[in-house]
Order: structure tokens, then sequence, then C-alpha cells
């Protein structure tokens, strides 16, 4: 499985502002061509979730990703006991591991979030970040 985005490149600048974009958009903007590149390649009974290196984390099924400028990373979703779960990373720190999870139901459909990242959404439904 290839997992390079092979679609649009991210913009090193804001249109809006024609400047440098801060490390966590521009992280995000990668992020989400990564999402959306794997989300691409799943079959219909799988999403996307994002393991954790050391510990026992566990798995986080990704529902969203955000950012806050200059340099903090959100993900947020459910973990595999369903309760809601955030992680805030700084871009220094970041190393995410994508994965091939199966449907939580099979009568379900998988869930997508690629189609919904896109520049100006920060995730959470204030539009926030937040979970």
């Amino acid at each position: 499985m290839t997992t390079a985005p092979k679609k649009a490149t991210p913009r090193k600048t804001n249109a809006a502002r024609q400047t440098p974009l801060m490390p966590a958009e521009w992280a995000y903007q990668r992020l989400v061509a990564y999402i959306r590149n794997f989300e691409a390649q799943l079959n219909p009974s799988q999403e996307v979730a994002m393991g954790f290196a050391g510990g026992d984390s566990g798995v986080l099924r990704i529902e969203g990703v955000g950012y806050s400028d200059p340099d903090i990373l959100t993900f947020y979703g459910r973990d595999d006991d369903g309760a809601r779960t955030q992680l805030v990373q700084h871009v220094s720190q970041l190393s995410v591991i994508l994965r091939a999870a199966p449907v939580e139901s099979p009568d379900a459909p998988a869930r997508r979030i690629g189609f919904r990242l896109h520049d100006g959404w920060r995730g959470g439904d204030a539009g926030d970040a937040s979970a």
C-alpha cells in the first residue's frame, strides 16, 4: 500500500495573505493529503484509524484533525472502547501511524474523513479544533 500523497500538493503560503504558512497549518495540510490518499486505498469494510507508538494507548478512530498556529496539531475521535479521545501534539513531535481498521458495525458503511478535511476547517463542530 502506497502512502505518499499522489494528488494535490499542499500550499506553502496562505493564498489570502500571501504569507508563509505557520508550521502547524503546513503540517495539517500535508496530513490531510496523506489521509485522503490512505483512505482512497481502503476497501469498503475499512476506515482510517491512528496507532500510537509506545505504551498501551491503543488506536484512535480518527473523526477529525485540526491545528492551532503556530505549532499545535490535534487529532480526535474514539478509542477502542468508544470513549471520546483527543491527542494534542507539537509539530516537532509529530509521528503518525495511519491504520486500516475494520468498520465498527458490519452493517454500517465505512466513515471517510478525508473529504471533510479542507483548508480553513480546523476540526470540531465549533471549528476551533475541539473534540
